[in-house]
Protein backbone atom coordinates (compact mmCIF):
# COMPACT_ATOMS: atom_id res chain seq x y z
CA UNK A 1 0.00 0.00 0.00
CA UNK A 2 3.04 2.54 0.77
CA UNK A 3 4.50 2.13 -2.69
CA UNK A 4 1.27 3.75 -4.51
CA UNK A 5 0.88 6.91 -5.73
CA UNK A 6 -1.87 9.52 -3.88
CA UNK A 7 -3.47 9.19 -6.78
CA UNK A 8 -2.98 5.29 -6.94
CA UNK A 9 -4.43 5.21 -3.26
CA UNK A 10 -7.06 7.84 -3.72
CA UNK A 11 -8.83 5.80 -6.37
CA UNK A 12 -8.66 2.58 -4.86
CA UNK A 13 -10.03 3.88 -1.76
CA UNK A 14 -13.04 5.65 -3.72
CA UNK A 15 -13.70 1.96 -4.97
CA UNK A 16 -13.80 0.81 -1.74
CA UNK A 17 -10.75 -1.30 -2.62
CA UNK A 18 -8.88 0.06 0.63
CA UNK A 19 -10.27 1.78 3.43
CA UNK A 20 -8.64 5.57 4.43
CA UNK A 21 -8.15 4.05 7.91
CA UNK A 22 -6.13 1.42 6.40
CA UNK A 23 -3.90 3.76 4.65
CA UNK A 24 -3.53 5.60 8.24
CA UNK A 25 -2.23 2.40 9.69
CA UNK A 26 -0.25 2.03 7.37
CA UNK A 27 1.88 5.08 7.31
CA UNK A 28 1.99 5.51 10.68
CA UNK A 29 3.30 2.20 10.90
CA UNK A 30 6.01 3.87 8.84
CA UNK A 31 6.23 6.53 10.90
CA UNK A 32 6.85 4.48 13.83
CA UNK A 33 9.49 2.22 12.08
CA UNK A 34 11.43 5.45 10.20
CA UNK A 35 10.88 8.46 12.15
CA UNK A 36 13.22 8.13 14.70
CA UNK A 37 16.06 7.92 11.93
CA UNK A 38 14.51 10.74 9.82
CA UNK A 39 12.92 13.14 11.96
CA UNK A 40 10.31 14.78 9.75
CA UNK A 41 7.61 15.42 11.63
CA UNK A 42 7.24 18.37 14.60
CA UNK A 43 3.85 16.97 15.70
CA UNK A 44 1.85 14.28 14.97
CA UNK A 45 -2.31 14.25 15.35
CA UNK A 46 -2.64 10.54 15.08
CA UNK A 47 -6.45 10.45 16.26
CA UNK A 48 -7.33 13.59 14.50
CA UNK A 49 -6.06 11.74 11.07
CA UNK A 50 -7.86 8.45 12.29
CA UNK A 51 -11.24 10.47 12.94
CA UNK A 52 -11.02 11.84 9.55
CA UNK A 53 -10.39 8.66 7.63
CA UNK A 54 -13.37 7.27 9.34
CA UNK A 55 -14.99 10.06 8.03
CA UNK A 56 -14.35 9.46 4.48
CA UNK A 57 -15.10 5.67 4.85
CA UNK A 58 -18.31 6.66 6.46
CA UNK A 59 -19.32 9.37 3.57
CA UNK A 60 -18.20 6.50 0.41
CA UNK A 61 -19.58 3.65 2.13
CA UNK A 62 -23.30 6.00 2.27
CA UNK A 63 -22.80 6.43 -1.21
CA UNK A 64 -22.03 10.76 -0.78
CA UNK A 65 -19.69 12.89 -2.86
CA UNK A 66 -15.73 12.72 -1.53
CA UNK A 67 -13.76 15.52 -2.43
CA UNK A 68 -10.33 15.14 -4.71
CA UNK A 69 -8.30 13.99 -1.96
CA UNK A 70 -10.48 11.91 -0.09
CA UNK A 71 -8.59 9.25 2.18
CA UNK A 72 -5.16 10.01 1.70
CA UNK A 73 -2.93 10.77 4.70
CA UNK A 74 -1.02 13.64 3.84
CA UNK A 75 1.28 16.25 5.84
CA UNK A 76 2.24 20.14 6.10
CA UNK A 77 4.22 22.03 6.83
CA UNK A 78 4.86 23.68 10.23
CA UNK A 79 4.68 27.25 8.89
CA UNK A 80 1.34 27.07 8.16
CA UNK A 81 -1.54 27.69 10.63
CA UNK A 82 -3.88 24.59 11.74
CA UNK A 83 -6.87 25.12 14.23
CA UNK A 84 -6.13 24.10 17.77
CA UNK A 85 -2.70 22.64 16.66
CA UNK A 86 1.23 24.18 17.27
CA UNK A 87 2.69 26.34 14.66
CA UNK A 88 6.19 27.05 15.38
CA UNK A 89 7.56 27.70 12.29
CA UNK A 90 10.64 25.65 13.82
CA UNK A 91 11.57 28.32 16.37
CA UNK A 92 12.01 28.42 19.88
CA UNK A 93 9.86 31.75 19.76
CA UNK A 94 6.57 30.07 18.67
CA UNK A 95 7.25 26.52 20.31
CA UNK A 96 4.10 27.05 22.16
CA UNK A 97 1.80 28.79 19.97
CA UNK A 98 -1.41 27.09 19.09
CA UNK A 99 -3.06 28.55 15.86
CA UNK A 100 -6.77 29.30 16.28
CA UNK A 101 -7.79 29.55 12.72
CA UNK A 102 -6.42 27.58 9.37
CA UNK A 103 -4.57 28.81 6.51
CA UNK A 104 -6.75 28.62 3.39
CA UNK A 105 -4.87 25.96 2.08
CA UNK A 106 -5.62 23.79 5.27
CA UNK A 107 -9.32 24.74 4.34
CA UNK A 108 -9.02 23.53 1.20
CA UNK A 109 -7.38 20.19 2.16
CA UNK A 110 -9.89 19.77 4.40
CA UNK A 111 -12.54 20.30 1.90
CA UNK A 112 -11.04 17.77 -0.62
CA UNK A 113 -10.86 15.34 2.23
CA UNK A 114 -7.62 14.60 2.87
CA UNK A 115 -6.10 13.18 6.29
CA UNK A 116 -3.77 15.66 7.70
CA UNK A 117 -1.16 13.45 9.64
CA UNK A 118 0.93 16.26 11.16
CA UNK A 119 3.28 19.53 10.64
CA UNK A 120 6.59 18.90 9.31
CA UNK A 121 10.19 20.31 10.32
CA UNK A 122 12.00 23.53 8.48
CA UNK A 123 14.56 25.30 8.98
CA UNK A 124 14.01 28.17 11.81
CA UNK A 125 10.87 30.71 9.34
CA UNK A 126 12.02 29.26 6.24
CA UNK A 127 15.29 30.90 6.09
CA UNK A 128 18.03 27.95 5.18
CA UNK A 129 18.52 25.59 2.38
CA UNK A 130 18.93 22.30 4.40
CA UNK A 131 16.68 22.05 7.24
CA UNK A 132 19.25 22.06 9.79
CA UNK A 133 17.99 25.86 11.22
CA UNK A 134 14.99 24.58 12.87
CA UNK A 135 15.70 25.43 16.24
CA UNK A 136 13.27 22.14 17.32
CA UNK A 137 14.70 19.04 16.11
CA UNK A 138 17.29 17.62 13.07
CA UNK A 139 15.80 16.21 10.05
CA UNK A 140 18.04 14.03 7.96
CA UNK A 141 18.21 12.64 4.44
CA UNK A 142 16.48 9.47 4.01
CA UNK A 143 18.81 8.11 1.35
CA UNK A 144 21.90 8.95 3.44
CA UNK A 145 21.51 9.92 7.33
CA UNK A 146 24.59 11.70 7.13
CA UNK A 147 23.22 13.91 4.84
CA UNK A 148 20.91 16.81 4.63
CA UNK A 149 17.21 16.46 3.48
CA UNK A 150 17.68 20.23 1.76
CA UNK A 151 15.06 22.71 2.93
CA UNK A 152 13.18 24.86 4.01
CA UNK A 153 11.20 22.23 3.12
CA UNK A 154 13.26 19.56 4.58
CA UNK A 155 10.99 17.90 6.65
CA UNK A 156 8.14 17.54 3.59
CA UNK A 157 10.43 16.27 1.74
CA UNK A 158 11.81 13.38 3.60
CA UNK A 159 8.55 12.68 4.91
CA UNK A 160 7.31 11.92 1.10
CA UNK A 161 10.77 10.47 0.15
CA UNK A 162 10.22 8.02 3.26
CA UNK A 163 6.74 6.91 2.97
CA UNK A 164 5.66 8.72 5.98
CA UNK A 165 2.65 10.70 4.06
CA UNK A 166 2.08 10.38 0.52
CA UNK A 167 1.98 13.91 -0.44
CA UNK A 168 2.94 17.21 1.67
CA UNK A 169 2.98 20.91 1.20
CA UNK A 170 5.75 23.00 1.75
CA UNK A 171 6.85 26.72 0.92
CA UNK A 172 9.25 28.00 -1.99
CA UNK A 173 10.53 31.24 -0.98
CA UNK A 174 13.76 30.67 -2.76
CA UNK A 175 13.81 27.12 -3.62
CA UNK A 176 12.33 26.04 -0.43
CA UNK A 177 10.68 23.35 -2.32
CA UNK A 178 12.06 22.29 -5.32
CA UNK A 179 15.62 22.43 -3.92
CA UNK A 180 14.40 19.61 -0.67
CA UNK A 181 12.66 17.91 -3.64
CA UNK A 182 15.98 17.25 -5.89
CA UNK A 183 17.89 16.38 -2.59
CA UNK A 184 15.38 13.77 -1.50
CA UNK A 185 14.20 12.09 -5.04
CA UNK A 186 10.82 13.39 -4.96
CA UNK A 187 8.79 16.23 -7.51
CA UNK A 188 8.25 19.67 -6.22
CA UNK A 189 6.13 22.11 -7.70
CA UNK A 190 6.63 26.23 -6.82
CA UNK A 191 3.33 27.55 -8.52
CA UNK A 192 2.78 31.04 -9.80
CA UNK A 193 2.79 34.00 -7.32
CA UNK A 194 -0.94 34.40 -6.50
CA UNK A 195 -2.26 31.34 -7.96
CA UNK A 196 -2.52 29.62 -4.08
CA UNK A 197 -3.17 31.84 -1.09
CA UNK A 198 -0.64 32.77 1.06
CA UNK A 199 -3.60 33.30 4.02
CA UNK A 200 -2.32 31.61 6.84
CA UNK A 201 1.32 31.18 5.72
CA UNK A 202 3.63 32.45 8.27
CA UNK A 203 5.83 35.41 6.50
CA UNK A 204 8.98 35.04 5.59
CA UNK A 205 10.00 37.45 2.26
CA UNK A 206 6.18 38.49 1.89
CA UNK A 207 6.80 39.70 -2.07
CA UNK A 208 8.39 36.01 -2.53
CA UNK A 209 6.71 33.43 -0.08
CA UNK A 210 4.27 30.89 -2.07
CA UNK A 211 2.91 27.20 -1.48
CA UNK A 212 3.49 24.26 -2.97
CA UNK A 213 3.79 20.42 -2.69
CA UNK A 214 6.13 17.68 -2.40
CA UNK A 215 4.81 13.98 -4.34
CA UNK A 216 5.96 10.89 -5.37
CA UNK A 217 4.80 11.77 -9.42
CA UNK A 218 3.84 14.43 -11.41
CA UNK A 219 0.34 13.20 -11.32
CA UNK A 220 0.26 13.49 -7.79
CA UNK A 221 1.37 17.06 -8.08
CA UNK A 222 -1.28 18.12 -10.57
CA UNK A 223 -3.90 16.12 -7.98
CA UNK A 224 -3.20 18.29 -5.23
CA UNK A 225 -2.40 21.68 -6.95
CA UNK A 226 -6.04 20.90 -7.75
CA UNK A 227 -7.47 21.04 -4.68
CA UNK A 228 -5.15 24.35 -3.16
CA UNK A 229 -5.14 26.60 -6.49
CA UNK A 230 -7.91 29.27 -6.74
CA UNK A 231 -8.32 32.80 -5.38
CA UNK A 232 -8.85 33.52 -1.64
CA UNK A 233 -10.22 37.92 -0.89
CA UNK A 234 -8.53 37.31 2.51
CA UNK A 235 -5.31 37.34 0.18
CA UNK A 236 -4.50 40.32 -1.64
CA UNK A 237 -2.16 38.95 -3.58
CA UNK A 238 -4.19 35.78 -4.95
CA UNK A 239 -4.79 36.40 -7.96
CA UNK A 240 -8.80 36.20 -9.68
CA UNK A 241 -9.33 33.09 -11.28
CA UNK A 242 -11.71 35.48 -14.28
CA UNK A 243 -8.26 36.57 -14.79
CA UNK A 244 -5.96 33.61 -14.82
CA UNK A 245 -8.48 30.95 -14.96
CA UNK A 246 -7.76 27.26 -13.28
CA UNK A 247 -7.51 24.33 -15.88
CA UNK A 248 -8.26 20.98 -14.83
CA UNK A 249 -4.37 20.30 -14.73
CA UNK A 250 -5.01 15.98 -14.78
CA UNK A 251 -6.92 16.21 -17.89
CA UNK A 252 -4.37 16.39 -20.38
CA UNK A 253 -1.17 15.72 -18.57
CA UNK A 254 -0.51 12.55 -20.94
CA UNK A 255 -0.34 14.67 -23.57
CA UNK A 256 3.00 15.60 -24.90
CA UNK A 257 3.20 19.06 -25.55
CA UNK A 258 3.84 19.16 -29.38
CA UNK A 259 5.88 21.60 -31.03
CA UNK A 260 8.09 21.71 -27.53
CA UNK A 261 10.90 24.34 -27.47
CA UNK A 262 13.52 24.66 -24.27
CA UNK A 263 15.66 27.23 -23.81
CA UNK A 264 18.69 26.22 -22.04
CA UNK A 265 21.42 28.83 -20.30
CA UNK A 266 24.89 27.51 -20.82
CA UNK A 267 26.75 29.92 -18.62
CA UNK A 268 24.44 29.60 -15.98
CA UNK A 269 24.76 25.57 -15.97
CA UNK A 270 28.81 25.71 -15.71
CA UNK A 271 28.15 26.03 -11.66
CA UNK A 272 27.04 22.49 -11.27
CA UNK A 273 28.73 19.56 -10.18
CA UNK A 274 29.67 17.32 -13.09
CA UNK A 275 27.36 14.47 -12.42
CA UNK A 276 24.11 16.95 -11.52
CA UNK A 277 25.27 18.21 -15.64
CA UNK A 278 25.63 14.60 -17.09
CA UNK A 279 22.11 14.18 -15.20
CA UNK A 280 20.47 17.22 -16.97
CA UNK A 281 22.08 16.56 -20.37
CA UNK A 282 20.89 13.23 -20.47
CA UNK A 283 17.20 14.48 -19.60
CA UNK A 284 17.38 17.13 -22.14
CA UNK A 285 18.48 14.23 -24.85
CA UNK A 286 15.27 12.47 -23.56
CA UNK A 287 13.55 15.72 -24.84
CA UNK A 288 15.66 15.72 -27.58
CA UNK A 289 14.25 11.88 -28.84
CA UNK A 290 10.67 13.61 -27.69
CA UNK A 291 10.75 16.21 -30.80
CA UNK A 292 12.16 19.11 -28.74
CA UNK A 293 13.77 21.96 -29.96
CA UNK A 294 16.70 22.89 -27.35
CA UNK A 295 18.14 26.34 -28.22
CA UNK A 296 20.85 28.17 -25.92
CA UNK A 297 20.01 31.73 -24.33
CA UNK A 298 21.59 34.24 -22.87
CA UNK A 299 20.36 35.94 -19.60
CA UNK A 300 22.91 38.28 -18.32
CA UNK A 301 21.07 39.46 -15.17
CA UNK A 302 20.62 36.09 -13.58
CA UNK A 303 24.43 36.40 -12.27
CA UNK A 304 22.83 38.58 -10.01
CA UNK A 305 20.03 37.10 -8.95
CA UNK A 306 22.09 35.79 -5.37
CA UNK A 307 22.72 39.12 -4.31
CA UNK A 308 19.39 40.68 -5.23
CA UNK A 309 17.41 38.11 -3.79
CA UNK A 310 19.19 37.91 -0.11
CA UNK A 311 18.68 42.12 0.14
CA UNK A 312 15.12 42.11 -0.66
CA UNK A 313 14.24 38.69 1.12
CA UNK A 314 15.96 39.79 4.37
CA UNK A 315 14.67 43.40 4.14
CA UNK A 316 11.13 41.82 3.99
CA UNK A 317 12.47 39.29 6.77
CA UNK A 318 13.20 42.13 9.14
CA UNK A 319 9.88 44.16 8.52
CA UNK A 320 7.66 40.51 9.03
CA UNK A 321 9.34 39.49 12.18
CA UNK A 322 9.53 42.29 13.68
CA UNK A 323 5.72 41.45 15.44
CA UNK A 324 7.21 38.71 17.71
CA UNK A 325 7.91 41.12 20.50
CA UNK A 326 7.07 38.81 23.52
CA UNK A 327 4.36 40.67 23.84
CA UNK A 328 1.13 39.52 21.64
CA UNK A 329 2.23 36.17 21.39
CA UNK A 330 4.99 33.47 21.24
CA UNK A 331 7.83 33.33 23.78
CA UNK A 332 8.58 35.90 26.36
CA UNK A 333 11.56 36.14 28.36
CA UNK A 334 11.18 35.57 32.19
CA UNK A 335 14.38 37.25 32.86
CA UNK A 336 12.77 41.15 31.58
CA UNK A 337 12.04 43.51 34.55
CA UNK A 338 10.68 45.74 31.87
CA UNK A 339 9.34 46.90 28.83
CA UNK A 340 12.76 46.83 26.57
CA UNK A 341 14.06 44.17 28.32
CA UNK A 342 11.01 41.73 27.12
CA UNK A 343 11.20 42.74 23.60
CA UNK A 344 15.39 42.29 23.74
CA UNK A 345 15.48 39.28 25.99
CA UNK A 346 12.71 37.49 24.50
CA UNK A 347 13.96 37.95 20.64
CA UNK A 348 17.55 37.19 21.83
CA UNK A 349 16.34 34.01 23.22
CA UNK A 350 13.51 32.84 20.75
CA UNK A 351 15.23 33.12 17.73
CA UNK A 352 18.47 31.38 15.97
CA UNK A 353 21.50 32.53 14.58
CA UNK A 354 20.61 32.59 10.58
CA UNK A 355 17.12 34.82 11.49
CA UNK A 356 19.26 36.95 13.59
CA UNK A 357 21.52 37.36 10.54
CA UNK A 358 18.77 38.14 8.05
CA UNK A 359 16.98 40.52 10.25
CA UNK A 360 19.99 42.49 10.75
CA UNK A 361 20.78 41.83 6.65
CA UNK A 362 17.66 43.34 6.25
CA UNK A 363 17.16 46.21 9.08
CA UNK A 364 20.06 47.54 7.62
CA UNK A 365 19.26 47.62 4.07
CA UNK A 366 15.84 49.31 5.26
CA UNK A 367 17.55 51.96 7.27
CA UNK A 368 18.10 55.21 6.23
CA UNK A 369 20.66 56.93 3.95
CA UNK A 370 21.05 52.81 2.96
CA UNK A 371 17.37 52.33 1.40
CA UNK A 372 18.16 53.72 -2.15
CA UNK A 373 21.70 51.58 -1.97
CA UNK A 374 20.37 48.06 -1.69
CA UNK A 375 16.67 47.44 -1.12
CA UNK A 376 16.06 50.02 -4.30
CA UNK A 377 18.69 48.79 -6.29
CA UNK A 378 18.08 45.52 -5.95
CA UNK A 379 14.08 45.89 -7.02
CA UNK A 380 15.50 47.19 -9.76
CA UNK A 381 17.84 44.79 -10.59
CA UNK A 382 14.31 42.61 -10.41
CA UNK A 383 12.61 43.91 -12.86
CA UNK A 384 15.48 43.44 -15.47
CA UNK A 385 15.87 39.56 -14.25
CA UNK A 386 11.87 39.44 -15.05
CA UNK A 387 12.84 41.34 -18.43
CA UNK A 388 15.34 38.44 -18.86
CA UNK A 389 12.50 35.55 -18.14
CA UNK A 390 9.90 37.35 -20.53
CA UNK A 391 12.16 37.49 -23.73
CA UNK A 392 13.29 34.01 -23.52
CA UNK A 393 9.48 32.61 -22.85
CA UNK A 394 8.49 34.72 -26.13
CA UNK A 395 9.89 32.17 -28.38
CA UNK A 396 10.70 29.49 -25.96
CA UNK A 397 8.15 27.14 -23.43
CA UNK A 398 10.32 26.55 -21.10
CA UNK A 399 13.85 26.78 -19.20
CA UNK A 400 15.34 23.82 -17.83
CA UNK A 401 18.32 23.69 -15.58
CA UNK A 402 19.99 22.38 -12.29
CA UNK A 403 17.79 22.24 -9.20
CA UNK A 404 20.90 22.18 -6.94
CA UNK A 405 24.80 22.64 -8.11
CA UNK A 406 25.44 19.42 -5.75
CA UNK A 407 23.56 16.28 -4.65
CA UNK A 408 22.89 16.12 -0.92
CA UNK A 409 25.44 17.57 1.49
CA UNK A 410 27.10 16.68 4.65
CA UNK A 411 24.85 17.69 7.86
CA UNK A 412 27.47 20.54 9.01
CA UNK A 413 29.27 20.93 5.72
CA UNK A 414 28.37 24.80 4.44
CA UNK A 415 26.91 25.69 8.69
CA UNK A 416 30.30 27.66 9.16
CA UNK A 417 30.09 29.39 6.07
CA UNK A 418 26.86 31.29 5.22
CA UNK A 419 27.54 32.36 1.84
CA UNK A 420 28.56 28.63 0.66
CA UNK A 421 24.78 28.02 2.10
CA UNK A 422 23.55 30.54 0.48
CA UNK A 423 24.95 29.25 -2.82
CA UNK A 424 22.96 25.88 -2.84
CA UNK A 425 19.82 27.96 -4.13
CA UNK A 426 21.44 29.63 -7.07
CA UNK A 427 19.48 28.11 -9.82
CA UNK A 428 16.03 28.06 -7.56
CA UNK A 429 16.18 31.96 -6.21
CA UNK A 430 15.04 33.53 -9.45
CA UNK A 431 11.81 31.85 -9.88
CA UNK A 432 10.40 33.60 -6.93
CA UNK A 433 12.01 37.21 -7.92
CA UNK A 434 10.04 36.59 -11.22
CA UNK A 435 7.37 35.31 -9.53
CA UNK A 436 7.13 32.20 -12.32
CA UNK A 437 6.64 28.09 -11.50
CA UNK A 438 8.91 25.70 -11.11
CA UNK A 439 9.14 21.84 -10.43
CA UNK A 440 11.82 19.56 -9.68
CA UNK A 441 11.61 15.92 -11.41
CA UNK A 442 14.10 13.59 -10.46
CA UNK A 443 16.40 12.99 -13.51
CA UNK A 444 18.95 10.21 -11.72
CA UNK A 445 21.25 9.83 -9.10
CA UNK A 446 24.99 10.24 -8.60
CA UNK A 447 27.67 7.84 -7.99
CA UNK A 448 27.14 7.39 -3.85
CA UNK A 449 23.13 6.85 -4.79
CA UNK A 450 22.13 10.59 -4.17
CA UNK A 451 19.34 11.88 -6.55
CA UNK A 452 19.48 14.35 -8.65
CA UNK A 453 16.49 16.91 -9.58
CA UNK A 454 15.95 18.49 -12.81
CA UNK A 455 14.29 21.69 -12.90
CA UNK A 456 11.77 23.33 -15.21
CA UNK A 457 10.31 26.75 -15.46
CA UNK A 458 7.82 28.35 -17.92
CA UNK A 459 5.88 31.15 -17.70
CA UNK A 460 3.43 32.56 -15.13
CA UNK A 461 0.03 30.79 -14.90
CA UNK A 462 0.90 27.87 -17.20
CA UNK A 463 1.43 25.26 -14.87
CA UNK A 464 -1.12 22.47 -17.06
CA UNK A 465 1.56 22.65 -19.54
CA UNK A 466 4.59 22.56 -17.12
CA UNK A 467 3.05 19.71 -15.70
CA UNK A 468 2.68 18.56 -19.26
CA UNK A 469 6.22 18.65 -20.01
CA UNK A 470 7.49 17.17 -16.49
CA UNK A 471 5.02 14.37 -17.46
CA UNK A 472 6.77 13.95 -20.38
CA UNK A 473 10.32 13.15 -18.75
CA UNK A 474 8.72 10.99 -16.21
CA UNK A 475 7.20 9.13 -18.46
CA UNK A 476 10.04 8.46 -20.85
CA UNK A 477 12.96 9.08 -18.75
CA UNK A 478 13.91 4.88 -18.12
CA UNK A 479 15.40 5.91 -14.69
CA UNK A 480 15.52 2.71 -12.25
CA UNK A 481 13.16 2.06 -9.99
CA UNK A 482 15.41 2.91 -6.07
CA UNK A 483 14.07 3.67 -2.25
CA UNK A 484 15.62 4.67 0.68
CA UNK A 485 17.41 2.69 3.10
CA UNK A 486 14.24 3.54 5.26
CA UNK A 487 11.92 1.80 2.93
CA UNK A 488 13.23 -1.25 2.26
CA UNK A 489 11.54 -4.50 3.20
CA UNK A 490 8.22 -2.42 2.73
Amino acid sequence: MLELTARQLRDKIARREIRSVEAVEAVCGQIDRAEATVGAYLSLDREGAMEAAQRVDAKIAAGQTVGLLAGVPMAVKDNMCRQGAATTCGSKILENFRSPYDAHVIERLNAAGAVILGKTNLDEFAMGSSTENSGLKRTINPWDPTRVPGGSSGGSAAAVASRMCFAALGSDTGGSIRQPASLCGVVGLKPTYGRVSRYGLVAYGSSLDQIGMLTRDVADTAMVLQAIAGHDDRDSTCVREERAPIPDYSAKLDEPVTGLRIAVVPHLNAGAEPQVMAAVNRAIDVYRSLGATVVEVEMPHLDYAIACYYVIATAEASSNLSRYDGVHYGHRSRRADEFAQVYNLSRAEGFGAEVKRRIMLGTYALSSGYYDAYYLKALKVRNLIRRDFSQVFETADCILMPVSPTTAFRLGEKTADPLQMYLADIYTIAANLVGIPGISVPCGFDEKNLPIGLQILSGPFTEDKLLRIARMFEKNSGLPVRVPSVCEGL
